[in-house]
């Protein structure tokens, strides 16, 4: 049984009502802020799963040319476009060091400068080496 977002017309309150199917569309739905009716029914955002194929074959464009690659290094700005795709498409919650770093690319920042300035990235979270590791 779904919950149907709704949003009142008088006072703006967004909120949610459970009702099962049957009950939709012939129930009444009153806003539980200030009693009105005038409400309106959102419209439910909707995720797309995307399988591991999916989202390589997204970033394989990118990837595919190594000559659009071999400036990366020179090109914080371009780097950080480039990690924040691959973030995306990675369909997986990253760590909030990662938006940082990226954040800092794309202001122009050099990796050099944001290692020096962020020394503790780089630990398992980041995927780099932990110092025990070695």
């Amino acid at each position: 049984m779904p919950f149907y977002d709704y949003t009142c017309l008088d006072c703006h309150q967004r909120f949610d009502v459970f009702m099962t199917f049957s009950e939709y569309g012939t129930r009444s739905v009153t806003c539980p802020n200030c009693k009105s009716q005038n409400v309106r029914r959102g419209i439910p955002h909707v995720r797309m799963a995307k399988s591991e194929e999916s989202r390589l074959d997204s970033l394989s464009g990118d990837f595919s040319d190594p000559a659009a690659l071999a400036g990366l290094e020179n090109d914080p700005q371009a780097m950080g476009r480039m990690m924040r795709k691959m973030g995306k498409e990675m369909g997986e919650e990253m760590p909030p060091e990662f938006g940082e770093v990226v954040d800092r690319l794309e202001k122009g920042q050099s990796p050099e400068d944001i290692e020096k300035e962020l020394p503790d990235l780089g630990g398992s979270d980041m995927g780099g080496s932990d110092p025990g590791d070695e």
